[in-house]
């Protein structure tokens, strides 16, 4: 009896270090997974324009159409983040496949360096795919010194095809969104210094 005892106490030790094992192993996989989807679902939205989001190119277009589509700017800014923030601009009016360069203003209305990265969509979302921007502050973060006021610049044009697609050939009007989110000894996510030039005609 006191045999069996030991073998079944032995065994439901055993049980209970495989379910800690197991517990520890989802915990550690499921923390990665979590660790690995902010970037995955970043770069399906730059590939598709999912969700607003603008596509990134180095050329520009060499085909304007005769059609114009108004754009509009919001600028904001998130809580923690000591910043003013504006579009010099409210709205332009270029046409179709266009190049355009709009500049915005910020401001740090604190008392010592901050650091700041600007997250941006369109709406339409059916849009975003296909708004593309050539340069772009939003490619990197961006400090400001106490008091510094700055103009940033972003190039950008409507893709022609827009006016092909069913589901965004009736669209004339656009917003580009813009938040500013604190950030803290993070490495820029992307960068620009390619230069600029005329793109292939798309066929």
């Amino acid at each position: 009896m006191e045999g069996e005892a030991t073998k079944k106490a032995g065994a439901g030790s055993r049980n209970n270090g495989l379910v800690v094992a197991m517990c520890l192993s989802f915990v550690i996989g499921m923390s990665a997974m979590c660790a690995a989807a902010v970037p995955l679902y970043r770069l399906f939205c730059q590939v598709t324009g999912y969700n607003g989001t603008t596509q990134r190119v180095e050329q520009v277009s060499n085909l304007i159409l005769d059609r114009r589509i108004q754009v509009s700017f919001d600028a904001n800014v998130a809580p923690g983040l000591p910043w003013g923030f504006k579009p010099l601009q409210k709205s332009v009016n270029p046409r179709i496949g266009e190049t355009i360069e709009v500049k915005f203003q910020i401001e740090n209305k604190s008392d010592k360096t901050e650091r700041g990265q600007a997250i941006f969509n369109v709406s339409p979302l059916e849009a975003g795919v296909y708004f593309n921007k050539v340069q772009c502050f939003c490619f990197n973060e961006t400090n400001l010194a106490p008091g510094e006021k700055r103009d940033m610049s972003v190039v950008f044009y409507v893709d022609p095809e827009i006016a092909k697609a069913v589901e965004t050939k009736t669209i004339n009007a656009l917003t580009l969104s813009y938040t500013y989110y604190p950030r803290e000894g993070a490495k820029p996510v992307a960068s620009n210094d390619g230069a600029v030039r005329p793109a292939e005609k798309k066929l």
